[in-house]
């Protein structure tokens, strides 16, 4: 706590001293202010009227400008992970995986990519406070030299739900009820009453590892698996994790409501705080590697978002490591605007067969194209480092500066953009397949949740109860608590256990 008290003094010194420095760097440099299409102002105080206290005049051009633009400073936010923070920096590669992957950003031991990281909280509006319990983003921008490379993901290795047909019933089930605008527990646990996959997510997200003492401090993770593709045509699946070189550190929800009364936007100011203080942070990057022909071996499915794969059975193998060392010089620009989604692949890496991940690959675009228009990779913060060579055109704001007769393929004619065959995706072998609706073989709902429950310290455990049986309690459904309860009995009979004496407690 003393840690987080100092950090928020300090920045709040700093976010003064920087106020009045460049208040006073303006007295000494002033540039003239000017319209949006740079004609020069000369009144910025006071309106054009109609005699001192007539009325004002819509000739007022400027006038109109600035409330036009203001009117429209607002765009969509997120649906979820609305609230963020970001930075950049680089990472760089500290151990070859070009026997695994033919992609650039990670074959050469030394090579090094810029990069943008976009923290932030998953479920809660845009101003909400960042001490709430909740997943966290972790969305990294890679800027290779074959393109950009977005691996996204959270801060918790598992999800709740495995099939991207429930992910709007869960995000409005987490939401503000539609009637009172208020997070409810009785809407979010009727929901998952009917989700017993979600026994695993609850069970960390309930523990202190739902509330990390900031964006530093936290591990990431892709949650889903992936593909790697080798030169040689070869495929393995990979889940990524990011390990953080400042330790693991977690809240309590009582240390979480004293950061809140002091700062609601804590971790914004560590991480921006931190960086110009030149304590960058960094974090390590590791890969779990499966081989196609493990995957049948195991008890659950190795593609299912609600699992881990064990580490004694997959082992961390480092890949390198990232360091944030620049802050955003605009916020909107540089951080709303960003704009991530686990499609924005680079040769030698593909999506897996993972249901859930299968519909991110849609939503989280379309998102993008809902938010910042259909040409939102034109904006500087998401253009690739490469040159863009596409047919597509026009649009809102659109900058391509193509200057070419040719907006089509295949074309005989000099200039034509021409395929790479060997940037083709790999080739899945199908047979005695037909196409369903149903539920993934092998769900093992509960195995894994008692594993974390009993990794966990006696004082990590009675966190999770304590934090757990509060939002149970006040449940109104009596069958809703105790299908959840039977949930956590079956991932562990001491949980279930210690949660039914909590709920017994008034």
């Amino acid at each position: 706590m003393k840690t987080t008290r100092k950090l928020i003094f300090l920045a709040s010194c700093y976010l003064m001293a920087h106020s009045e420095n460049a208040l006073a760097q303006g007295a000494v440099s002033k540039k003239t202010l000017t319209t949006e299409t740079g004609a020069k102002v000369g009144d910025n105080q006071n309106s054009k009227t109609v005699g001192r206290s007539g009325a004002t005049l819509l000739e007022d051009f400027h006038l109109i400008e600035k409330l036009a633009a203001f009117d429209r400073e607002r765009i969509p936010e997120r649906v979820v992970h609305a609230r963020g923070a970001g930075a950049f920096g680089e990472f760089e590669v500290l151990q070859s995986m070009k026997a695994y992957t033919k992609a650039g950003v990670f074959a050469e031991k030394g090579t090094k990519t810029p990069v943008l990281v976009r923290f932030s909280t998953v479920i809660h509006g845009q101003g909400s406070p960042e001490t709430l319990r909740d997943p966290r983003g972790f969305a990294t921008k890679f800027y290779t030299a074959e393109g950009n490379y977005d691996l996204v993901g959270n801060n918790l290795p598992v999800f709740f739900i495995r099939d991207a047909m429930k992910f709007p019933d869960m995000v409005h089930a987490l939401k503000p009820s539609p009637q009172t605008n208020k997070q409810d527990p009785n809407r979010y646990f009727d929901f998952f009453s009917h989700i017993p996959e979600a026994t695993h997510m609850l069970t960390r997200l309930y523990s202190d590892y739902g509330t990390p003492m900031d964006y530093r401090h936290m591990n990431g993770s892709s949650v889903h698996a992936f593909k790697w593709i080798n030169e040689k045509g070869e495929k393995v699946y990979v889940k990524y994790t990011w390990k953080t070189l400042q330790g693991e550190k977690n809240l309590t929800a009582e240390m979480a409501q004293k950061v809140q009364s002091m700062d609601f936007q804590h971790a914004t100011v560590d991480l921006y705080q931190s960086i110009m203080q030149g304590e960058f942070p960094a974090w390590e990057l590791y890969v779990q590697i499966m081989k196609p022909e493990q995957m049948d071996n195991l008890s659950y499915n190795p593609l299912d978002p609600t699992k881990i794969w064990e580490e004694k059975d997959f082992p961390l193998m480092l890949v390198g490591k990232m360091t944030l060392n620049k802050n955003p010089e605009n916020y909107f620009e540089q951080i709303e605007q960003s704009a991530f989604s686990p499609a924005v692949v680079v040769p030698g890496i593909e999506p897996s067969e993972d249901k859930l991940l299968q519909g991110r690959l849609f939503s989280y675009s379309d998102t993008q194209r809902h938010r910042l228009g259909g040409n939102f990779q034109q904006i500087e913060v998401n253009k690739p480092k490469t040159q863009v060579h596409s047919n597509n055109q026009d649009g809102y704001f659109s900058q391509r500066h193509k200057n070419s007769d040719v907006n089509y393929e295949p074309s005989r004619k000099a200039g034509t953009y021409q395929e790479d065959a060997s940037a083709k995706p790999s080739e899945t072998q199908l047979s005695e397949v037909s196409i369903t609706q149903a539920k993934i073989e092998k769900t093992n709902d509960f195995e894994q949740a008692g594993i974390f429950y009993r990794n966990l310290s006696a004082v990590e455990k009675a966190n999770l109860v304590k934090n757990l049986s509060a939002d149970l309690k006040s449940l109104q459904d009596e069958e809703v608590r105790k299908i959840m309860l039977s949930y956590f009995e079956q991932a562990d009979k001491d949980f279930g256990k210690a949660l039914s004496m909590a709920l017994s407690k008034k």
